[in-house]
């Protein structure tokens, strides 16, 4: 709906096509028109969504992260260079149905209930609600 003339514009599924798994009632959508009709919509970058299934997290499942370090490398008899290396490693995830019925990656910590916040445009998990 037109938020300024309450008008109504209706997409068929064919329209929507896979950007079904991140509609939820309500949204505010940027449609873009051509010639009187709707060509295609923009859906927000993130989307808050409830998780609907889980697998449980087990005591001790936990996300281990860990960084290398910082290298000197010599340039000349002026300067150095530090060189930062962020090899970001993290522990496991699990996926999770979200009540869009979309299916998602997600840190073991998270559960049944949680709110978490997706990514629309990679469909990954980005942090709780």
């Amino acid at each position: 709906m037109d938020l300024n003339t309450f008008e109504e514009s209706r997409l068929n599924e064919a329209d929507v096509g896979d950007k079904t798994k991140w509609l939820k009632e309500g949204m505010d959508c940027n449609l873009l028109f051509w010639n009187g009709k709707i060509i295609d919509f923009e859906l927000p970058i993130t989307v808050q969504l409830t998780v609907v299934d889980v697998d449980p997290g087990l005591k001790g499942d936990t996300a281990s992260v860990f960084m290398s370090g910082i290298f000197v490398r010599h340039i000349d008899d002026f300067g150095f260079c530090l060189t930062l290396s962020n090899n970001l490693e993290t522990g496991g995830s699990k996926p999770a149905t979200v009540d869009t019925g979309a299916v998602v990656n997600v840190p073991l910590f998270v559960n049944i209930g949680d709110e978490i916040l997706v990514d629309t445009r990679t469909g990954q998990y980005m942090s709780r609600a």
